[in-house]
């Protein structure tokens, strides 16, 4: 469970924390999404918020709402499967992490970021590994991001029939992978990353 003591730590020296995470770093096709968030910390702490991956659907679709309604601001940006085939899955996760920060209308004066980064942020950040599962703000972007992107593929899944979006939400799974080999890649589809698995 995460909790709020480190971003109370942080607003002793900063108006404003944010919190960023991102999903699906790891799929074979759709983009990469990213939530940032300004929690209240004032506000209480809603039972169960933890890393995304380790909630059910149901509980991220309950907790969604809550956060929502109780944040200060929050924005969710995208790097697409173009952009991750032509800038590595590393960097397009980084510039749809900046997309979402400048998306915001609130100025934090500092973001902390679920992950470890070596490239500079075009805001002033600190990673934190494992922080979806510790830190309340990052946990709740986990949520936002990792809604966002389920609904997203579940779309996607009637454009595209027969690779099972809706169940496997773009990951590797093995009905994935020999879809891919009977059917051929669709158009959301990362071109490195089933070239580099030798799917088609």
């Amino acid at each position: 469970m995460s909790n709020l003591y480190y971003e109370k730590s942080l607003l002793e020296s900063y108006s404003y924390v944010a919190g960023i995470d991102e999903v699906g770093r790891g799929p074979l096709a759709g983009p990469v999404v990213v939530a940032c968030i300004v929690v209240d910390t004032n506000t209480q702490l809603f039972h169960g918020v933890d890393d995304s991956k380790k909630l059910s659907a149901k509980k991220r679709g309950d907790l969604t709402k809550d956060i929502i309604n109780n944040c200060v601001e929050y924005s969710i940006a995208l790097a697409t499967h173009i952009e991750i085939d032509r800038d590595n899955i590393l960097n397009a996760t980084q510039l749809a992490m900046n997309r979402a920060f400048n998306h915001l209308k609130t100025n934090p004066g500092i973001t902390i970021v679920d992950g470890k980064f070596y490239k500079p942020f075009e805001f002033n950040s600190k990673c934190i590994i494992k922080g979806d599962s510790k830190h309340f703000s990052i946990s709740c972007a986990s949520i936002l991001a990792k809604v966002f992107r389920d609904n997203m593929m579940i779309e996607y899944s009637k454009r595209y029939p027969g690779y099972g979006f809706e169940d496997n939400k773009g990951y590797g799974t093995l009905y994935h992978r020999k879809a891919i080999q009977e059917i051929g890649p669709c158009p959301i589809h990362r071109k490195t990353f089933i070239n580099q698995l030798k799917l088609c």
